[in-house]
């Protein structure tokens, strides 16, 4: 089997990796020399500095999967690949896309001839030796000719994938898998930072969250991370309190506005991020001037710089 792997950051490379150790050949693009040089040496990947020369190298019918971040970036790569294309080849579309857009691009492949399909894909840096979840969007018949390649990319070929339906479905239930993270995230930091404040008890969240793993009803994968970075330390003086939020967690407050579906924690989860990168810095000062005008409550200055 071949594909084209477009983008070789750390999910796209990996993910090729993944695919070329199960005996899949490869043709590997990015537009950085740094990107293609690190798969040089990887048995069965061959890094391509053209996308023609990748299409060139594919045999008919071809599938090609993009792994760039959404957005502009990957309108002109699926822009430029549909040129390159030909009838009843495929594109797959791994990023974190707007389903929205995921539409709109499948119809648009569908006129000429090209296939589409929307790949939601989780699994971050462990994929490459523990699989990952693919959630697959399309018409069957596009969906079809991704199935091999899934079932490599998965845990295992009877799981860890889905067809969940058509054109913009995977990366809709990739957006509210990432709401759901959110929240998940959330709700552990809260109650950890809650332990922590106990000082009375002096509570070893290393070992709490160790034992929750085993038996617990609240036991996951983002706690298996949290208990292996806290056996390491549980200060964290050194790391800044500042969490980046991403187009999905927006999407998914954006969407339950739309759909009048009440989502009270994936939405504060969001605005909890909002809050940790200073966003609400000015309201704060804000809340502290009332408290001042109106019940003569004292006020913090900030600290020279």
């Amino acid at each position: 089997m071949q594909i084209g792997m477009v983008g070789l950051g750390r999910m796209g490379a990996n993910m090729a990796r993944r695919l070329a150790r199960k005996g899949v050949r490869v043709a590997a693009h990015d537009l950085s020399p740094v990107a293609r040089s690190a798969l040089e040496q990887e048995i069965g990947v061959t890094p391509h500095a053209q996308l023609t020369a990748l299409v060139a190298a594919l045999p008919a019918p071809r599938v090609v999967w993009v792994m760039l971040p959404s957005g502009e970036i990957t309108e002109q790569a699926l822009q430029t690949l549909a040129k390159l294309l030909a009838k009843g080849d495929v594109l797959v579309d791994g990023g974190n896309a707007n389903y929205k857009d995921s539409r709109r691009r499948a119809a648009w492949l569908t006129e000429h001839g090209l296939g589409f399909v929307d790949a939601g894909v989780s699994g971050g840096v462990w994929g490459l030796d523990n699989g990952y979840a693919l959630m697959l969007g399309g018409e069957e018949d596009n969906v079809a000719k991704v199935h091999p390649f899934a079932k490599l990319l998965a845990p295992a070929p009877d799981r860890g994938w889905i067809h969940c339906g058509p054109a913009g479905s995977g990366h809709y239930v990739k957006m509210i898998h990432n709401g759901i993270e959110y929240a998940m995230m959330q709700a552990y930091a809260e109650g950890l930072s809650m332990m922590k404040a106990k000082a009375e008890f002096d509570l070893d969240l290393a070992a709490i969250t160790e034992m929750w793993r085993h038996g617990s009803v609240v036991r996951s994968w983002l706690l298996d991370l949290t208990a292996d970075f806290l056996k390491k330390g549980q200060s964290l003086d050194s790391i800044s309190p500042v969490v980046a939020d991403s187009g999905e967690g927006r999407w998914s407050a954006i969407e339950a506005i739309e759909l009048g579906v009440p989502a009270p924690v994936m939405s504060l989860a969001l605005m909890a991020r909002f809050a940790s990168q200073g966003q609400d810095d000015y309201a704060s000062k804000l809340l502290a001037m009332m408290r001042a005008g109106f019940g003569g409550h004292a006020v913090q200055a900030t600290k020279a710089k």
